[in-house]
């Protein structure tokens, strides 16, 4: 297992990215004569990462050094790629608080950029479990110089967005937008606005700082659901910090999420085939039995996903969180989604309410055990808490159920979901699990 590396990049708390750490990632990646675009969220300890990366990299010799500034996860993979960049370093931790950061790489695929294949991520664990010299002590490389490439990158995602959203009003449509104080606020509702939507927007602020995902955004979607109900609004959109995911609350102020969002697109597009992950909601296995779509699974992390619609042709794919991949894309993109959801509602006349019943979402608990490195490799070595998972079967099946027990890989935490018909019998089940696989751990512990 990866000690450094979770399905999303590098993230921990914002002191473990120190200068002679990133020293070590950029001597792992080999940047010698590469041309490496940076970029991040607006967490505060963003502004020093990115100022120290600048200066490594140019130390390391890369051939090329640009930085975009603020700008989401997204358009930082899509502009590094056109803009003909051998690698793109995003700084973020996404949805995680402002005390927390990470580094996500992206290189160049065959039609998109990727993220960093296993043999270079191998290699950066290596230096940084000290199998090389961090190299930081070394002179040289100075004729590359960090080119301010801000506004050129957001003109291009820009017209990224335009041409695949393509001739269409939102005139007539009343849209909340909440920002979380992340990245995706550079950008704005300024699409939105163009193609005539009105549209009320809340935590817009992209300065570096400490706001990000504070009571924002789709990990607190309460502050949107209240904005639509006293706005009246047709309904809102919540991105996360770096952009990557969005959830929606419709007109009954009802959440709309990944899974949901997937039946919408694939009832416009006419797919008969939707990659989501193990943590899908069952409502969305159901849904796929009645209507004749084959929905595939892959384990928890949109590159999982990613990979599983290329290897099998599928067009769509995502995950419930509102990580959600469309046609010709490298990844999720909330802000796309976003506008690819108000074109359909605009088109069809039907509001997000009724778009979303097509699918009926079954009751769902969740509930997160903290967790260290070390009590998640023993998660592990008892086979992921099966023989306590089984003695919770008979009850499960009772209500229709399935449960999930996973580690993340993004935070220290064990994550455990449950679904079935009766919301009360999964409750039970989930906090009586939750409670035997504490004890469990802190057993071995003692």
């Amino acid at each position: 297992m990866a000690k450094y590396f979770g399905t999303d990049g590098i993230r921990g708390k914002a002191e473990l990215f120190s200068r002679a750490f990133l020293e070590k990632i950029i001597l792992g990646l080999r940047v010698k004569g590469k041309k490496v675009l940076i970029g991040g969220d607006t967490r505060e300890s963003t502004e020093r990462i990115l100022k120290d990366l600048g200066e490594i990299l140019v130390k390391a010799e890369a051939e090329k050094v640009g930085t975009v500034g603020v700008l989401s996860t997204p358009a930082i993979n899509y502009v590094f790629y056109q803009m003909g960049f051998d690698f793109a370093i995003d700084v973020t931790a996404s949805h995680n608080p402002y005390t927390d950061n990470g580094i996500k790489i992206f290189e160049r695929g065959e039609r998109f950029g990727v993220k960093l294949g296993e043999e270079a991520r191998e290699r950066i664990e290596r230096v940084l479990e000290g199998g090389l010299s961090d190299g930081g002590s070394e002179e040289g490389g100075l004729e590359a110089r960090l080119e301010d490439l801000s506004r050129e990158a957001k003109e291009l995602y820009k017209k990224h967005l335009e041409e695949k959203i393509g001739e269409v009003s939102f005139r007539g449509l009343r849209v909340g937008l909440d920002f979380a104080n992340g990245a995706t606020g550079v950008l704005g509702d300024e699409i939105f606005k163009k193609h005539g939507a009105e549209t009320v927007v809340i935590n817009r602020d992209f300065r570096f700082g400490r706001k990000i995902n504070d009571n924002a955004g789709s990990t607190h979607i309460e502050g949107l659901r209240k904005l639509v109900l006293e706005e009246k609004l047709d309904f809102g959109a919540a991105f996360d910090g770096d952009g990557d995911r969005v959830l929606f609350v419709d007109e009954d102020r009802e959440i709309v999420d990944g899974d949901e969002i997937l039946v919408i697109l694939a009832e416009e597009l006419g797919l008969k085939k939707i990659v989501a992950t193990i943590m899908a909601n069952q409502g969305l296995i159901e849904y796929g039995k009645e209507n004749g779509v084959e929905i595939l699974t892959t384990d928890v992390g949109d590159q999982n996903v990613f990979k599983e619609m290329i290897d099998k042709g599928v067009e769509i794919g995502g995950e419930q969180s509102g990580h959600v991949i469309l046609p010709r894309e490298a990844m999720g993109d909330g802000v796309l989604v976003a506008l690819t959801i108000t074109k359909i509602i605009s088109k069809s006349g039907r509001g997000l309410g009724e778009l979303k019943r097509k699918m009926k979402k079954f009751p769902q608990f969740m509930i997160n055990i903290p967790a260290t490195r070390e009590e998640k490799e023993y998660f592990k070595k008892i086979n992921g808490g099966v023989k306590i998972i089984n003695g919770f079967r008979e009850r499960l099946e009772e209500t229709r159920g399935r449960v999930l027990v996973r580690p993340s890989g993004t935070e220290e935490l064990i994550r455990i979901t449950v679904w079935g018909e009766s919301l009360e019998k999964i409750t039970e089940i989930g906090e009586e699990l939750a409670e035997k696989l504490k004890e469990e751990i802190k057993n071995d512990r003692d």
